[in-house]
């Protein structure tokens, strides 16, 4: 048996662009784009669902379906996955570039999904390697240690992530062989004996979060930053430490690579709105371009 629901914005949604956040690479079991369906596996408060959600382009309406125990949840969420708590209107500026770049386009909006370990498990094995090795690391472990998605989401190849429970299971060599490093798996099984305070931040403003979440060893500024940013849809939260980041916001506005500590200084007057003005500046001006040395994978099998 499933749920259905209907969603009627009230203002434009993509729906792509809005759930690409969530896809961890083109292989990630716990999302699917088939046709115009983008199918979910989650792990709600109330069990596991599988979620589908269409848009209709001509009028903007998001019709959902869902499947599982957690069917009822998930389908509840879905205007808060698209945006709806999410207050855009309220950024103003009179910054040139970015005054420009708001003629051209939309104020970005921010989605939740509400479910924190969902996103802080992908966010650590994301820590400190190349998209490749954390994609393939929890790509393979949502595919050894997850569950099939409940419904028709079985049948398109949709898996759950792994349960607090069967995280803590997993031996050591079996997270290097994903391969996980033994700093990250350990960060994932600090926050794994937690897991039930680490839900319950969802309802916190994003400096409480990040306060919480960086008391479990191995969880950093950079981690919370991604965790806030699909998890509470908090439009102020910025992954001060990623590789490029700095580098392109700077190339953006300048024409010159910046670092972290001038891409703060730049970012502070536009609290709390910080994200979303860096959202904005990657939507108009894009990446810079990659000429320097890259990031090599890195590999933790025995020899």
């Amino acid at each position: 048996m499933s749920a259905q629901r209907t969603v009627r914005p009230g203002y434009a949604v993509g729906l792509a662009s809005m759930l690409r956040p969530l896809r961890r690479g083109l292989g990630d079991p716990t999302y699917k784009i088939i046709g115009e369906d983008h199918w979910r596996a989650i792990r709600t408060p109330h069990g596991p669902a599988t979620l589908r959600l269409r848009q209709r382009d001509a009028d903007a309406v998001v019709e959902s379906e869902a499947w599982g125990e957690g069917a009822e949840w998930a389908l509840e969420q879905v205007p808060a996955l698209l945006g709806a708590d999410d207050r855009p209107e309220e950024f103003r500026t009179d910054d040139p570039l970015l005054a420009t770049l708001l003629e051209r386009f939309e104020v970005p909006r921010f989605g939740r999904t509400g479910l924190v370990m969902e996103a802080l498990v992908p966010s650590i094995i994301e820590q400190k390697v190349t998209n490749h090795e954390a994609f393939r690391g929890f790509g393979n472990l949502v595919r050894r240690f997850g569950e099939a998605a409940p419904g028709p989401g079985a049948d398109h190849g949709l898996r759950l992530q792994p349960s607090p429970e069967a995280l803590r299971a997993i031996p050591s060599w079996d997270w290097l062989r994903l391969p996980v490093d033994p700093a990250r798996s350990k960060a994932v099984l600090q926050a794994a004996r937690v897991a039930s305070a680490v839900e319950r931040t969802a309802g916190l403003p994003g400096e409480e979060v990040e306060r919480r979440l960086t008391t479990i060893p191995g969880v950093g500024e950079w981690t919370v930053a991604e965790v806030r940013q699909r998890a509470l849809g908090d439009p102020d939260a910025v992954s001060f430490g990623d590789y490029h980041l700095a580098k392109d916001v700077g190339w953006a506005l300048t024409n010159a690579a910046w670092d972290d500590d001038r891409l703060r200084d730049y970012l502070e007057s536009f609290r709390p709105h910080r994200a979303r003005v860096v959202a904005l500046i990657y939507r108009g001006a894009g990446k810079r371009p990659r000429r320097g040395p890259k990031m090599s994978p890195r590999t933790h099998l025995p020899s």
